[in-house]
């Protein structure tokens, strides 16, 4: 039998058998120089046989990394006593390990609200190399009237965007833009009105400029809610009936916010753009 030597088989091939080159040099360098040399091309077999059973096992036990999520109300987890869902706390029924998501979403933040508060400043010093930071603003970026949280597309906003990836690509993590999702507000005859202006163009040129993922919520929710029509959309938002809630005695009438279904909804259409952009965060969906 030709004898094969262990140190001169090419790491690459290893890898292909156990699928991670550390381990792959640990299992074959320890017992490889032991294995009688006529035995070592069943060795090689029997490592080869194993790692498909080892390379999703050791996936598994390895330390999987974290999602982070920066936002508005449209994304941020709410209060369980509460029917109003963001889509950020959804999206970890659809991750296999749910407890990769950390949301750190807030109601009424933009980009400059969200830094000027220490918001991202928290995410930053969190982050670890591998992890993720999907990033989605827009809402009150909008609201150029009020100081404290109007951005300028053009300009401030956009400098934000920038901060955010440079910031998360400084920690080796991997920064992911996602576009604002859809306000419910129709015009005849069934159309969505643009309420967004001119923000989420700039996040679709940052994420070009700088190339990072997009997740284009904002046609992508767009086209849901026409598909679905103006009346039936209520049932994926804010609308509810007087006294079916203790804590919402008047009911409610929100075309902005979601509930559970419609947050669950949106959260599913960010999980398709991952998998149609084969992004690296989708091998660990379900």
């Amino acid at each position: 039998m030709t004898q094969m030597n262990p140190e001169k088989i090419p790491t690459t091939k290893i890898a292909a058998w156990v699928g991670r080159d550390r381990w792959a040099r640990r299992a074959w360098f320890a017992a490889g120089p032991a294995v009688p040399p006529d035995l070592r091309p069943f060795a090689v077999t029997l490592l080869s046989l194993l790692a498909c059973v080892s390379t999703p096992l050791l996936r598994a036990t390895d330390a999987a990394p974290r999602v982070f999520m920066a936002g508005d109300s449209t994304m941020a987890n709410k209060p369980a006593d509460l029917p109003e869902y963001g889509w950020g706390q959804a999206l970890p029924r659809f991750f296999s390990d749910p407890a990769m998501i950390h949301n750190h979403a807030v109601n009424g933040r933009s980009t400059k609200s969200f830094i000027d508060e220490g918001r991202w400043q928290k995410i930053v010093d969190e982050l670890h190399a591998g992890d993720f930071v999907i990033i989605q603003f827009g809402h009150n970026d909008e609201k150029i009237e009020d100081a404290k949280r109007g951005t300028d597309p053009k300009t401030t906003f956009s400098d934000n965007l920038r901060r955010f990836i440079r910031e998360v690509r400084a920690k080796e993590a991997s920064p992911i833009l996602a576009t604002p999702v859809c306000r419910r507000s129709f015009r005849p005859p069934g159309k969505l009105r643009d309420t967004h202006g001119a923000y989420p163009d700039a996040l679709r040129a940052v994420a070009t400029e700088e190339n990072v993922p997009l997740l284009d919520l904002q046609r992508a929710t767009a086209q849901w809610l026409e598909n679905v029509g103006d009346e039936p959309s209520k049932q994926f938002f804010m609308w509810i009936e007087p006294g079916k809630f203790e804590q919402l005695p008047q009911g409610a009438q929100d075309n902005t916010h979601f509930g559970e279904s419609g947050a669950v909804h949106v959260a599913g259409l960010a999980v398709a753009q991952m998998r149609e952009q084969k992004l690296p965060l989708a091998q660990w969906l379900k």
